[in-house]
């Protein structure tokens, strides 16, 4: 990652949900027109390091998530300040950090069982296809792989995974964007929805937590569910087929970080009115949402991710289990924002000032 781009997301990861915003965060509150600063939750970008002492004064990890894409960039940034602050206490931790140039459960698999092979105190996946992985998880940590899930999609129920470090909330993300998508519409109209990759359970559980709300609703209907495979371009077309299909569709969901942008794209190209919502920060979406063309975005507390995962492999590395250390599952903030902060926004994480 080049410092350039590691200069822009530690802005972004300092302030990005310290804004006074329009939004909900998941989890404190299940008001979607609230407003950030009525709540009592204000994330804390000052992340300093718990009074857990480490057992050893060296540690080695490895890390796999579904795909390269900025948004894990954001990951890494907390995991890099949890590994600085440890070094400043006389514990060095190493890791290796990889993902493939596409999302597969079959690419993740092969990662996962070399690294059982490696010097790894513990391995954590963030996992792509939530049926596929969970066994191989499963005989991992049966055959004595200190194994753990982290960043937006956990195993299945029941996996014997260690613990769990993310957004615990996913269905719920996409309820609230679902639901600020409904009231935008006055609760009638058609809708598309994008989901991302099959059997991501980010993604997954975003789409039903959208099916669900929308369900709700006697004038509303679902027209069309693709998957983009977290590409922006795939993204563009199927949103573009979509508004080919349903001249009249009244709005698109979008449940990854791509593809709100390859939606937009669509919708700019083709003069359509559509709403869209959809998920996290990524420059061309800001410019969309500053703009108009994106209606609200869902913006994950990344950098938290990152440095929470990495204090809790240590715990996990020195035999720890969940309870009094670490719960069974770490949960992480999202908040919905709107138009009037991208402004803002955009000079914070990229020092975007064009107006």
């Amino acid at each position: 990652m080049s410092n350039k781009i590691k200069n822009i997301l530690r802005k972004f990861v300092i302030v990005a949900l310290s804004l006074v915003v329009a939004g909900t965060n998941s989890g404190y509150s299940a008001d979607t027109e609230a407003k950030l600063g009525d709540t009592s939750s204000i994330v804390d970008f000052e992340h300093n390091l718990d009074d857990y002492v480490p057992a050893k004064d060296h540690y080695n990890f490895y890390f796999t998530y579904k795909i390269v894409h900025p948004w894990w960039d954001a990951v890494a940034l907390g995991m890099e300040d949890a590994q600085k602050k440890y070094l400043e206490k006389g514990i060095t931790i190493t890791y290796e950090y990889m993902a493939p140039n596409a999302a597969s459960y079959e690419d993740q698999t092969k990662r996962l069982l070399q690294a059982q092979k490696g010097n790894y105190d513990v391995i954590g996946v963030d996992v792509a296809d939530e049926a596929k992985i969970s066994p191989v998880l499963d005989e991992m940590v049966a055959s004595g792989s200190k194994v753990m899930t982290f960043s937006s999609s956990d195993a299945a129920p029941g996996c014997k995974r260690i613990a769990y470090v993310g957004n615990t909330h996913n269905y719920q993300d996409g309820a609230d964007l679902t639901e600020a998508l409904c009231k935008k519409l006055d609760y009638k109209g058609k809708v598309g929805i994008l989901v991302g990759s099959h059997g991501a359970p980010c993604h997954e559980d975003r789409a039903k937590g959208a099916k669900d709300t929308i369900a709700k609703y006697k004038n509303m209907e679902i027209v069309a569910v693709e998957y983009d495979m977290d590409s922006i371009d795939k993204a563009y077309e199927l949103a573009k087929q979509m508004l080919k299909d349903n001249p009249d569709i009244a709005g698109i969901v979008c449940c990854n970080m791509s593809n709100p942008v390859g939606t937009a794209r669509a919708v700019t190209e083709l003069g359509s009115n559509t709403v869209i919502v959809g998920m996290d920060h990524d420059k061309e979406a800001l410019h969309y949402l500053k703009d108009g063309v994106i209606y609200c975005l869902g913006v994950q507390d990344c950098y938290s991710i990152g440095f929470d995962t990495l204090q809790v492999a240590v715990k996990i590395a020195d035999g720890n289990k969940p309870g009094v250390l670490f719960p069974d599952k770490t949960d992480e903030n999202t908040t919905i924002i709107y138009q009037e902060d991208a402004t803002p926004m955009l000079e914070i994480l990229y020092g975007d000032v064009s107006q």
